[in-house]
């Protein structure tokens, strides 16, 4: 799971990096994601597999364990760019982070020039903490969870803890020390979308890959 993950963020992070004008996330957004994202990790101790699971025995084969990386971890990515083209073309943040230079020279817009960066640093780190969250509860079954495979009430109610977190970040007193702003209504319904499609495609893919005794 950590290494598909951390997989498609080095795509999603390459891809970011050469498109906009400005760090696709700040240094202290990531480490908050990250520290965010292992804390929703902490009971997965305490979930049980299904019993399909220890029927027999499983081998451990890094050659499955590959595929799985390569197949699971760039879908993220898919969504990550989307996330990026709908802040870019719905939301506009497509102006570069201010600097003196700029300031000198537009004054007054300044202001706008940094607002179009915080803005999409907010987008992405609540879309990846929420993605990121989530697919563990893909992850952790070859069913189709929530529906036929629950988690531990100790792992549903971190992940909803986390992700509550992440939602709440942008409004909160610790919003402005860390580079936040207040989404618009209509990233949260776009986001709802994002989510529903990145589980629905996961749990494809993951299901494919079963067929394939690929996991």
């Amino acid at each position: 799971m950590g290494a598909s993950s951390n997989f498609g963020n080095m795509f999603s992070v390459i891809g970011a990096s050469a498109w906009l004008p400005y760090l696709p996330m700040m240094p202290i957004q990531v480490l908050s994601n990250n520290l965010l994202y292992d804390f929703s990790q902490v009971p997965i101790p305490t979930d049980n597999v299904g019993p399909q699971q220890t029927a027999k025995p499983r081998p451990w084969q890094m050659g499955d364990i590959a595929k799985f990386i390569i197949f699971i971890g760039p879908i993220s990515s898919i969504f990550d760019y989307t996330t990026y083209a709908v802040m870019w073309f719905v939301f506009h943040c497509n102006r570069p982070v201010i600097t003196p230079e700029l300031a000198a020279r537009y004054g007054a817009d300044a202001i706008n020039y940094t607002h179009a960066a915080q803005l999409f640093h907010t987008a992405w780190f609540v879309e990846s903490l929420m993605t990121q969250t989530l697919i563990i509860h893909v992850i952790r079954t070859n069913l189709i969870p929530f529906i036929q495979s629950r988690a531990s009430w100790q792992l549903t109610l971190t992940t909803i803890i986390i992700m509550a977190v992440g939602a709440l970040l942008p409004y909160s007193p610790l919003a402005a020390p860390l580079g936040f702003v207040p989404l618009p209504p209509l990233y949260w319904l776009l986001l709802s979308v994002t989510l529903l499609c990145y589980v629905g495609l996961t749990q494809w893919i993951k299901t494919w890959l079963i067929r394939k005794s690929w996991v």
